[in-house]
């Protein structure tokens, strides 16, 4: 394991038992968000980094019964934080790392990923890697409950140029990896980029 996951891990570890009732307001946002990828009945997604799986009820609303969800995260931690808020019951819940997906090509309809972007050990690969268990013409929803301004400033630093989540760096690196940035809202109340996955 890298010292990238090692760091995710350690970070997550260390949260994963408040971390809901630290965010206790965002599940509106979740389903707005959700709502946006225009998910149908039967279709099959994937929440990339799902932690403690706040966007599995919204995304198993969104695919019914006759869907598949997926919630891939790889802190034990996070997954066990879900299964106790019975999330488990939206999902099937995976211990896994989304940069090495144990999924076959093409099989899922979308990924929807929360606050995933910022803890991706190689951005371009790594999205790279979510287009391939991604068909032609899915959906990829790079999400945050507040925006790019609003999060910089809860954390105590700056904006820099050299954010991925900026619009003139995210549309290059979607599109070197499979991916064409469809919409992009940088919001106080959320951010979210939805790309459509390539040919």
């Amino acid at each position: 394991m890298s010292d990238d996951h090692t760091h995710v891990q350690e970070f997550f570890s260390a949260r994963a038992a408040d971390w809901d009732s630290r965010f206790p307001d965002d599940g509106p946002s979740y389903a707005a968000a959700v709502a946006e990828l225009g998910l149908r009945e039967g279709d099959r997604v994937l929440d990339a980094g799902c932690g403690t799986g706040r966007a599995l009820p919204p995304l198993r609303a969104a695919v019914g019964a006759s869907g598949v969800v997926v919630g891939a995260d790889l802190t034990p931690a996070m997954l066990e934080a879900a299964v106790r808020a019975g999330r488990d019951r939206d999902g099937r819940l995976l211990l896994a790392d989304v940069t090495a997906l144990p999924l076959r090509s093409r099989s899922l309809d979308a990924v929807f990923g929360a606050g995933l972007i910022s803890h991706l050990p190689r951005p371009a690969e790594n999205l790279s890697e979510l287009a391939r268990v991604v068909r032609p013409g899915g959906v990829l929803a790079l999400f945050h409950p507040i925006g790019r301004a609003a999060l910089a400033a809860r954390q105590g630093r700056q904006l820099t140029p050299e954010d991925l989540r900026a619009e003139p760096n995210l549309r290059p690196l979607l599109a070197g990896s499979g991916w064409r940035l469809r919409s992009y809202a940088d919001e106080d109340t959320r951010f979210l980029a939805l790309a459509v996955r390539e040919d």
